[in-house]
């Protein structure tokens, strides 16, 4: 069984999480060797007052292929566009670098998750919109993630396509590696896929052209961020 260790959404405790996402105990022992300074820095509301913004996370779920790194980069320049400062992290991205020791195994898949969910936080609370593009393919998952950053900053968008449209996108040549056997633990192929069941907001990308996606996101960014 995997275990995880990270600081609370609000800095005040340590939590140890099994991968069944279940508390364990308090502090660990040589935790308390641990002297952070989180309450002598310069605090989140300063960093929002400089920007303007009210900082959050879009925490994008899908399939590889449904269109979430696409909507992610083309949300993000219309924010510019209208003032607001972001950052992205994309899977992908991550995976060269502060993740690239990480492969696909179930346990792999939770520590990808567990140390993007802490750079999110990172950047929540520098006061930033952080847009996050990952397939977070089980409620475990995300339900890691959003402990990590914490509910009330944690907003789930859906980016919705079926199987079988993001098969047959096939943007990177994934899926036929995966049919030919080249890629094991293909999430929706022969690894899970599980449907968020109450996201803040879903988007179905194959019956939308992508600039009403696009729009329908941002919108709901905007509103949710308003200074």
């Amino acid at each position: 069984m995997a275990i995880y260790l990270f600081y609370s959404a609000n800095y005040s405790k340590f939590v140890v999480l099994s991968s069944k996402s279940k508390c364990l105990s308090n502090r660990l022992p040589y935790m308390q060797n641990i002297h952070p300074i989180f309450d002598s820095v310069l605090q989140r509301n300063d960093k929002e007052a400089l920007l303007k913004q009210h900082a959050m996370v879009v925490w994008m779920v899908g399939l590889s292929g449904s269109g979430k790194s696409t909507l992610a980069k083309a949300v993000e320049k219309e924010l510019y566009n209208q003032g607001f400062l972001t950052q992205l992290l994309d899977g992908d991205n991550l995976r060269t670098g502060i993740n690239n020791n990480l492969g696909f195994s179930e346990a792999d898949r939770l520590e990808n998750i567990r140390r993007a969910a802490e750079v999110a936080k990172l950047f929540c609370n520098a006061g930033l919109i952080t847009i996050c593009s990952f397939i977070s393919p089980t409620e475990e998952i995300r339900t890691i993630a959003k402990d990590i950053i914490g509910a009330q900053d944690f907003t789930e968008v859906y980016v919705n396509a079926p199987f079988e449209v993001c098969e047959q996108r096939d943007v990177k040549g994934l899926y036929k590696k995966a049919r030919n056997g080249e890629i094991k633990n293909f999430t929706g192929l022969d690894a899970p896929f599980e449907a968020p069941q109450n996201p803040a907001i879903e988007i179905r990308t194959h019956e939308l052209p992508m600039e009403d996606c696009v729009k329908q996101l941002v919108d709901y960014i905007v509103l949710s961020t308003k200074y």
